[in-house]
């Protein structure tokens, strides 16, 4: 059977529209689905949550803190910098998002968010590595 270029043509448009439509699909799922992998051994730390000052909007990192904002504050580690936080089995990937000072003898801040995905209240010993 012979089909007019126009038939033709329609069909071979729906055949690419279709295999880009498949492309797209597999390498959003590729993409979202891959977490950062884990670096080196895991550290104990003392962690806690933290509110920023009154007043303040953006971190030291540049970074706007708000209710939902999930990161960690510490002293030494850039900005940046992936890192996994583990809690009670609970593990979350995280980044430093703030710098400063620490209360004494406690290593990391956690943002409300974080502490809150963590189900980490007062002062606790978390577990945490680098993340690639």
């Amino acid at each position: 059977m012979t089909r007019s270029p126009g038939v033709r043509a329609a069909i071979l448009a729906a055949v690419a529209l279709v295999a880009v439509a498949i492309v797209f699909a597999i390498h959003r799922h590729s993409s979202t689905a891959t977490l950062p992998v884990a670096a080196g051994p895991w550290y104990t730390a003392l962690a806690a949550p933290y509110t920023p000052s009154k007043g303040r909007t953006k971190s030291a990192c540049g970074v706007a803190i708000g209710t939902k904002t999930i990161g960690v504050s510490h002293e030494l580690l850039p900005c940046g910098v992936k890192l996994y936080v583990e809690y009670k089995g609970k593990q979350v990937l995280t980044q430093v998002i703030d710098r400063g000072h620490t209360v004494p003898g406690r290593e990391f801040d956690l943002t409300q968010a974080l502490a809150k995905l963590l189900r980490l209240d007062g002062t606790q010993t978390i577990q945490w590595r680098f993340a690639r």
